[in-house]
Parts: structure tokens; C-alpha cells; sequence
């Protein structure tokens, strides 16, 4: 369980077609619906919750998963110099078991970012 004042981080690099491996872990009537590389893995919206796989280790055989239903999600922030070359763009999510800052290179456009997470707190599914 992730304490109140621990802060995850996650860095989204690009986004990349659906990994093969994220079918498995989705429940009847979820669909995935975006999915960005990370660091060592990628992170995946569905229509109920963000699914970010952490590839741990050398040889990144030991995979950690983090799923964070959009209902945990109490309020979001997305910033941004707003410059083409801005590669300081960060969201920030507070939950109901945390803080998490999600980093944004620019490879990852932030404007669908806060888009995909509006569409999904937002409606709750």
C-alpha cells in the first residue's frame, strides 16, 4: 500500500500501439484506449483505470504493475512552457492513497494526456 506522503513518478515518453501483454490483465467490458512507453515499460489507459508496467532489475524479467482506477483520482494538474521544444511538461495527480507526478518528454504530447485523464475522472467509469 502506498503511503499518503510517498510520491510515485512516472516518466511517458511516446505514444506506442497497445502491448500484447496488457490483454490479460483487462476485466470483461474493458477496453485499452491509449498506451505510452516509459522508462523500461509503458503505461496504458483503458475505460476504468491507468495500467503502468515497471520492468524491475538488469534484466527487467521482474515486472511490477500499478493500476490506479480513475475513481481513486480526486484532482489532476498538467503544466507546460507551452514552447514547441518544452520538455519539462508534468502531470501531477492527487488520489485518494497518494500523490503521483507523471513526467512528459517531448515525445508525448500533454494536451492529450490531460485529455485522456479529463475523459476518464471526468466520467467515472
Amino acid at each position: 500500500m502506498v503511503e499518503n506522503s510517498q510520491i510515485l513518478s512516472w516518466t511517458l515518453q511516446r505514444e506506442i500501439p497497445t502491448p500484447s501483454d496488457i490483454a490479460p490483465l483487462l476485466v470483461e467490458g474493458e477496453q485499452a484506449v491509449a498506451s505510452f512507453q516509459t522508462f523500461r515499460d509503458s503505461a496504458t489507459f483503458t475505460t476504468k483505470r491507468l495500467i503502468v508496467r515497471d520492468a524491475q532489475g538488469i534484466t527487467g524479467r521482474k515486472v511490477e504493475i500499478y493500476s490506479l482506477p480513475y475513481s481513486a483520482i480526486e484532482m489532476w494538474s498538467s503544466e507546460n512552457a507551452g514552447g514547441l521544444l518544452d520538455r519539462d511538461a508534468e502531470i501531477e495527480l492527487w488520489t485518494k492513497v497518494g500523490h503521483i507526478k507523471v513526467k512528459v518528454t517531448k515525445g508525448a504530447d500533454i494536451r492529450r494526456l490531460d485529455s485522456l485523464i479529463a475523459w476518464a475522472v471526468l466520467h467515472k467509469h
